[in-house]
């Protein structure tokens, strides 16, 4: 439940409760008082009429001296019993109140006779009879009614009226951390120049402080680590730039050392065989270091058409002489992506395949819905979960003692190409395993 509604409910309940304590409080406190003003307004008449009862010696007038006074009267003396109305009679009487009576003693207690609410109260006359009278509490009744209704209907308002206060109450309340939770996202999503309002100076507006003294270094320090990031690209880019006239040179004269290498004299053809071969390493890496730094700058383009991917793969082994190392399983695969920037993937993914896990490298090529998949994966020692996220970073090795094999760029190159032709490659790997590329395009 969001916390807005459990704010809102809560205040509701709390109003709720206290609003209904006290009208249940009011409405204790003054029916006590009117059945209690009941109670003593007919004692004092029952004593009025026990006073006089004397007078009359006779049952009918007496029941005529009671007569419209508001209540009803039975009577017991001389061995019969009289009464005022058919309606009530001496066996309407509680047994418990004239047990009372006989003893001597005025008392009272309310009984219901054919659906009518009486306060009966009774007493010995000084003439030896006993008097009964039925004080009809019907008004009283419909009095407490009318104000149970009054009070629930006003419980009832106010808890609406609470409900109400505390939507706007959480509302309020709660709009800051909506503000802050909505900046959270923008500043997730990239947009640094997010700020919030500050408003007041309580609570909130610290916090508002706060966070946009937070937002403004979170993006003063991201400003800096992307200055930086450009720095060294650029620096990548000039060094690679500046290493290509040089290298040039040296490539040719590697290549015309390599035509003369079978002549030269057995102590000096091995120093010769590692330059050639230390030089065509140098030229990979510059070639490398050029293209991730075009990639990165955004600087290459897509050039689309229609390509089958199975035999494209296919081609891409051939040419490389790698079809009798690599088992390739393949179905029809076509789509619209840049040829040239799908060989450099899969040639790098399967480079890496050799020289890591050895030769038993499969590939699968396969349609996926829309798009098609392909998967390299390896039969080697796999890579350590640590390293994972790492392993399309420039220049990452997961195995330091291999810091003299390769360049630590063809996986960040892949991905980048991957990227660049709107897809995206995924890497699974556990030790002893092996491990598993997936293209996905």
């Amino acid at each position: 439940m969001p916390f807005r509604r459990r704010l809102t409910i809560a205040f509701m309940l709390a109003v709720g409760v206290g609003a209904a304590a006290l009208a249940l409080g009011s409405y204790v406190v003054v029916r006590h008082n009117l059945r209690a003003d009941s109670v003593h307004t007919a004692a004092r008449e029952a004593r009025r009429n026990l006073e006089i009862a004397p007078r009359y010696k006779r049952s009918d007038t007496l029941l005529g001296a009671y007569e419209g006074r508001g209540f009803e009267t039975v009577g017991v003396g001389g061995g019969q019993t009289f009464q005022s109305s058919f309606s009530v009679g001496l066996a309407a009487v509680p047994t418990e109140l004239r047990r009372l009576v006989k003893q001597g003693r005025l008392a009272y207690q309310r009984e219901t006779v054919a659906g009518t609410h009486y306060l009966v109260v009774g007493g010995p006359a000084s003439d030896g009879r006993e008097l009964y009278f039925f004080f009809s509490e019907q008004g009283l009744r419909h009095e407490l009614i009318v104000l149970r209704n009054i009070l629930l209907g006003g419980l009832g308002i106010v808890v609406l009226l609470a409900a109400l206060t505390g939507a706007l109450l959480a509302r309020r309340t709660l709009r800051p951390v909506a503000q802050a939770s909505l900046a959270a996202h923008s500043l997730a999503e990239g947009l640094l120049e997010t700020r919030l309002p500050v408003e007041g100076r309580d609570e909130f507006g610290a916090w508002a402080q706060a966070f946009n003294e937070m937002a403004a270094a979170l993006e003063s320090k991201i400003d800096a680590l992307n200055d930086a990031q450009a720095r060294e690209r650029r620096f990548t880019a000039d060094v690679a730039h500046e290493l290509r006239t040089p290298l040039t040179g040296l490539v040719g004269e590697a290549s015309l050392l390599s035509e003369h290498v079978e002549r030269m004299p057995p102590e000096s053809r091995r120093p010769a065989e590692l330059l050639i071969s230390d030089v065509g390493r140098l030229r990979r890496l510059v070639e490398e270091l050029m293209e991730i730094s075009r990639l990165e700058a955004g600087a290459e383009s897509v050039h689309d058409e229609e390509v089958d991917l199975a035999s494209a793969t296919a081609a891409i082994l051939r040419s490389r002489g790698w079809d009798g190392r690599v088992r390739l399983t393949a179905e029809p695969a076509v789509v619209t992506t840049d040829p040239r920037r799908y060989e450099r993937i899969v040639s790098n993914l399967v480079g890496n395949a050799l020289e890591h896990g050895g030769d038993g490298v499969d590939v699968e090529v396969r349609s996926d819905g829309d798009g098609a998949v392909v998967e390299v994966a390896d039969r080697g020692p796999g890579i350590p979960p640590e390293h994972l996220p790492h392993l399309f970073d420039r220049f990452y090795k997961a195995d330091p003692a291999r810091a003299g094999q390769g360049s630590g760029l063809g996986l960040a190159i892949a991905q980048e190409n991957a990227r660049l032709l709107g897809g995206e490659i995924e890497v699974w790997s556990e030790p002893g395993e092996g491990t598993r590329f997936t293209l996905r395009l």
